[in-house]
């Protein structure tokens, strides 16, 4: 004590901060352009998505390097990338829409959700480090994205937003809960819940077996998937992509990859022997979803093949441990028998800010005619009914 008092107090060194975690870390962002960019990232970019508990199987690497190879433009795939210690921790793939600098998500119509990666353990400054990486900065710049959930990690991005931003109402999705058949057939009517019952009794008494391709089989099975989606629909049309060669192999391709990681599973339903149906479900955390089906016109005379594609689907969402089984988009009526929760995806826009004349325009028309469709909607039965009413008259 002595010594010290005779040598004085010595010069102040100012007190440090205290450096936190998140200070420490390096934090960087890059925007990729070239065709190969999501082949060169597909290692990274499925370790983003099993660490991403919001992701969908449309945003797995397979799913996506298919779309791309047989739907893409050159020149126009554009992938922002946000790392944390050099690990990919947020990741949006996008594509050029015009000459404009319009963009919008990867997979057009054949989506039924769009989302980016983000990283659970840091999902909010990803977010916050993804929005300041979009490329969004001429004044006639956007960004649309389509098949939004409510709850998908994009909304972060959203929120993260300094510019004009605006939301909408897309198509309508419908869920229901991952419980045994027994728990659903209670959420129906009574007359309606015995006859389902009466109808699945005769299922499993009609000598149909289901088998889960293996990722080998995939190509076979999508082929006699395309083959009995082109029967079932002959006489009422169907979608026109649905023929075409590129969706094949985009189709086959896909599966093939996300059955061999799990998510995604593709039932055939032989009966004596034969191939009658296949029903192609995609797993991931928050649901799982009947993406496409195909089934042959006489087995309906049979059997009723919403409920027999509908059990196996909910069999293989309850033993995967998912919570929800989506009924993806549509209002179709075999999905309505079920009583399922709906819920409506979203349309994000952004714009690069307060005058932000081309973004601003594309909200404007996004907006008139989502207020057009809502009419149609509402109005068209009510318009059935009146000419209905006046043609009894």
């Amino acid at each position: 004590m002595k010594l010290r008092q005779r040598l004085g107090p010595g010069p102040r060194v100012p007190a440090q901060p205290a450096r936190s975690v998140a200070d420490s870390e390096r934090w960087s962002a890059e925007v990729l352009r070239t065709d190969d960019a999501l082949d060169r990232l597909a290692d990274d970019w499925d370790d983003l998505h099993r660490r991403c508990s919001t992701a969908t199987s449309f945003q797995a690497a397979p799913w996506l390097r298919s779309w791309w190879r047989r739907y893409g433009r050159p020149g126009a795939l554009v992938l922002v990338l946000v790392r944390r210690d050099g690990r990919l921790v947020g990741a949006a793939a996008l594509r050029r829409r015009g000459p404009f600098g319009g963009l919008t998500n990867l997979g057009a119509g054949l989506v039924d959700f769009t989302d980016v990666l983000l990283d659970d353990d840091c999902a909010d400054r990803a977010a916050a480090e993804l929005a300041a990486a979009l490329p969004l900065r001429r004044p006639w710049h956007s960004l649309e994205l389509r098949e939004v959930h409510p709850s998908a990690a994009v909304q972060r991005v959203y929120a993260h937003w300094r510019g004009r931003r605006h939301r909408f109402a897309d198509s309508l999705c419908q869920y229901l809960p991952a419980v045994p058949m027994d728990e659903l057939l209670k959420r129906l009517p009574g007359k309606t819940a015995q006859r389902s019952r009466v109808k699945l009794r005769k299922i499993a008494r009609s000598g149909v077996v289901v088998h889960s391709a293996t990722a080998e089989e995939v190509p076979y099975t999508v082929g006699e998937l395309l083959r009995l989606h082109m029967l079932q629909w002959q006489d009422r049309g169907v979608t026109p992509e649905h023929r075409t060669a590129r969706f094949a192999e985009h189709l086959t391709e896909s599966t093939t990859g996300l059955v061999a990681s799990g998510r995604a599973a593709i039932h055939r339903f032989e009966l004596d022997g034969e191939v009658v149906a296949v029903n192609l479900v995609i797993l991931c955390a928050p649901f799982g979803g009947l993406y496409m089906y195909g089934a042959h016109p006489k087995l309906r005379e049979q059997l009723d093949i919403a409920g027999l594609l509908f059990g196996a689907a909910l069999d293989e969402v309850r033993a995967a441990g998912i919570p929800l089984l989506s009924l993806l988009r549509g209002q179709e009526p075999y999905k309505q028998r079920w009583r399922p929760d709906q819920l409506s995806n979203q349309r994000l826009v952004l714009g690069p800010g307060r005058l932000a004349p081309w973004a601003a325009a594309r909200a404007l028309r996004i907006g008139a005619r989502t207020a057009a469709v809502h009419v149609l909607r509402t109005r068209a039965p009510k318009l059935k009914e009146a000419l209905a009413q006046r043609r009894l008259r």
